[in-house]
């Protein structure tokens, strides 16, 4: 059980997750806490990062007199600083502790959230402000590779997968919640007078857009204190950014950053750039109301379908998950109104589900091989160590791929919708960028095949010897 001499308050200095008597009598319990207080903080942050895909839809409505591009470039900021910053946001948990970080970054969010809220009510204010507040809003982006990062220290390799996807899956159910939330509480005073006076739209209407800012702030408020008093910093996960860049020198880390491109990089590229892709291709149909079903539907698969992954190798998972993604993105080429044709708005809607759905299994699927492969990487690399050691190293070294693969994929939220535009002023239509999308799913499957789950290859002995068990 957990020493009560060498744990007193929020750092554990004994922390054994793969020792079973440890984890059932103490270790469960506290990793849980750290889970359930990061999820609602993970879930806030990606609320706060995607709310000006909502925020620029409204400005022109309310007098602000911003170019076209000038909105794209608002939309864009978050998704290009977001995953920038995931690249620093990578390598602070070991060095500042899960703890401290959580409640660090958790915080920084106000500023965006109250910034937009003030910006917005003044259509004097600059377009320079709305870039930086677009640039701030990134930090909500930033937070996911510390996020999971820090999850990933807590739970044994049985049990990383799920934790992982819960976290994720449930923290990515933030941009769903923001774009379900944000259209309801612009049109109502929510904060009265203390939120300030509503903007006349120019149809007469009234908007209170400053809400899609302040009603962020008293959640963020609540998860900042839930870090700070609940949650533990776990010593051995201690380490400096020279120990952790070692994992710029790992052939896994960039070859798994490549994997969960496929994966989390489409989620939040076709979350940013699912509305818009609607609007052009069936402008006919008033079906916005629904975009909010694509992230919620890839939230929840990542959420609820990490078990799968724990039990049948992550490996396998991914490599038939990027078929089914090959098969989904040819099936939205079908419906889509090419050549002059009407296309099938539903058939569109549907395969797009099922490729939601899909990016979420996947994101879990490629998150739960990282602990695997690495803890024979640094068997390998290092057979001298000792078990206790190899394995302070290989979860040091996983949490930091985690985080720094989730960087990388983060890029996906401003290429996929950038794709889409240039697409369609080359060619009159979306479907070249589909196509693209389509190949790099081929050279994924292609990847995980000749890497991880052929015979021979680094995860098949391992999954192969899951299912003797």
């Amino acid at each position: 059980m957990v020493s009560e001499t060498t744990n007193k308050g929020h750092l554990l200095t004994d922390w054994r997750p793969e020792d079973a008597e440890f984890w059932k009598t103490s270790g469960r319990r506290v990793a849980r806490r750290n889970l359930w207080i990061s999820i609602p903080a993970l879930l806030l942050a990606f609320s706060v990062w995607m709310v000006w895909s909502v925020v620029v839809a409204k400005l022109p409505a309310i007098g602000f007199d911003f170019t076209t591009d000038q909105l794209f470039w608002l939309a864009a900021l978050p998704g290009l600083s977001g995953a920038t910053l995931r690249i620093f946001y990578s390598f602070m948990v070991p060095i500042f502790g899960g703890r401290l970080w959580t409640t660090l970054s958790t915080a920084s969010l106000l500023l965006p959230a109250i910034g937009i809220g003030l910006a917005v009510q003044n259509p004097e204010a600059p377009y320079s402000l709305f870039v930086i507040l677009a640039i701030l809003c990134g930090f909500g982006g930033g937070n996911f590779a510390s996020s999971m990062a820090n999850i990933a220290y807590f739970f044994p390799r049985s049990q990383k997968g799920n934790a992982l996807a819960l976290n994720a899956g449930l923290g990515n159910l933030g941009v769903s919640v923001m774009q379900f939330l944000v259209p309801v509480v612009i049109t109502v005073g929510v904060f009265g007078a203390i939120g300030g006076e509503p903007q006349e739209m120019s149809d007469g209407g009234l908007m209170w857009l400053q809400n899609a800012g302040f009603v962020w702030v008293p959640f963020l408020l609540v998860a900042t204190a839930a870090a700070w008093f609940g949650m533990h910093d776990i010593a051995d996960a201690k380490a400096s950014l020279s120990d952790q860049l070692q994992i710029l020198k790992r052939k896994q880390n960039w070859i798994m950053s490549v994997l969960y491109t496929g994966t989390f990089g489409s989620f939040i590229g076709y979350s940013a750039g699912f509305p818009l892709l609607m609007s052009t291709q069936f402008p006919e149909l008033d079906m916005l109301h629904l975009a909010f079903l694509g992230p919620l539907v890839g939230a929840l698969s990542r959420a609820g379908t990490g078990w799968v992954s724990d039990k049948f190798g992550g490996g396998r998972v991914t490599l038939w998950t990027f078929a089914a993604m090959i098969l989904a993105v040819w099936g939205v080429l079908q419906f889509l109104p090419l050549g002059g044709g009407e296309g099938n708005f539903w058939g569109f809607f549907g395969c797009f589900m099922a490729l939601f759905f899909l990016t979420g299994v996947g994101n879990a699927s490629t998150f739960q091989m990282i602990p695997v492969i690495m803890r024979r990487e640094i068997g390998r690399l290092y057979p001298g160590k000792d078990e206790a050691a190899t394995r302070r190293q290989s979860d040091r070294e996983s949490a930091a791929i985690i985080a720094f693969t989730s960087a990388i994929a983060a890029y996906g939220a401003f290429f996929i919708p950038k794709a889409y535009g240039t697409s369609i002023v080359l060619t009159g239509g979306p479907a070249a960028a589909l196509w693209g999308f389509l190949i790099f799913y081929v050279v994924c499957l292609v990847l995980t095949w000749a890497v991880y789950t052929r015979q021979g290859g680094l995860l098949h002995d391992i999954e192969h010897n899951r299912d003797a068990a």
